[in-house]
């Protein structure tokens, strides 16, 4: 029910919108600490992630997110996770949207986002959920129900993984970057890491297959262990 709240919202929205929210942006931001920093937003049809870093060195500075919705210009934000703010962990955030002629300002927060993507052209667009791994040439399963999570989330181009405890509220890493799927192939391209800084510049190839809707992913992660997941899609 609420997916399908969120998805008549966007698409009321679209009257008021020139396009989509769906997708990916990017806004800058300037802050007296780190300087200036890139501010990245991954929107799926049901969850959102907002992300600063700088982007001369891939500094991490900020991730946060959850489930989203549109209304009018009323974008509400269901907090899953905050690496900067954890009291924020099961709040609703509003922010008041205003369309602009590349994109849209987002207040309070004051970013004026352009789109980067519309979803496409990458095979992995939404936000998704791990929910196996393999080891010892068995898949073991974790449910969804639980409050420990690994999130990924993908616009056409983008991707970020952030893995938190929405009991707890802890936020345990997060990175990102961009992402190519081709001949079965789904590389990634860090320009963060929350974990590792010196993994910034990186190129990552898995194989990948969607197999009765859930993504099966295996290589080498970035510490150069053999990995093979599976992930469910969210909505």
């Amino acid at each position: 029910m609420k997916s399908l709240f969120t998805a008549l919202s966007w698409i009321f929205c679209l009257s008021i919108w020139s396009q989509s929210p769906l997708g990916a942006w990017q806004a800058q931001s300037q802050d007296p600490e780190w300087g200036a920093l890139t501010v990245v937003s991954i929107v799926s049809s049901s969850h959102q992630v907002i992300t600063w870093y700088r982007p001369e060195d891939g500094a991490f500075v900020r991730t946060m997110g959850g489930s989203w919705g549109l209304m009018e210009d009323r974008w509400t934000l269901t907090v899953e996770f905050d690496s900067a703010q954890s009291d924020l962990v099961g709040s609703t955030q509003e922010y008041i949207v205003t369309p602009t002629a590349t994109g849209y300002y987002m207040a309070p927060l004051g970013l004026n986002f352009t789109q980067i993507d519309a979803g496409t052209p990458g095979a992995l667009a939404g936000a998704w959920l791990m929910t196996g791994r393999k080891q010892d040439g068995q898949i073991s399963t974790r449910s969804t129900d639980g409050p420990r999570k690994t999130m990924k989330i993908l616009s056409g181009t983008r991707f970020q993984w952030i893995a938190y405890n929405t009991e707890t509220k802890l936020f345990m890493g997060s990175g990102g970057g961009t992402y190519t799927t081709e001949n079965g192939q789904y590389t990634e391209h860090i320009e963060f890491f929350s974990r590792d800084q010196s993994r910034v510049g990186a190129t990552l190839p898995f194989d990948f297959s969607l197999v009765d809707g859930t993504w099966h992913h295996s290589g080498m992660s970035s510490q150069g262990a053999p990995i093979y997941e599976v992930w469910t899609q969210r909505y």
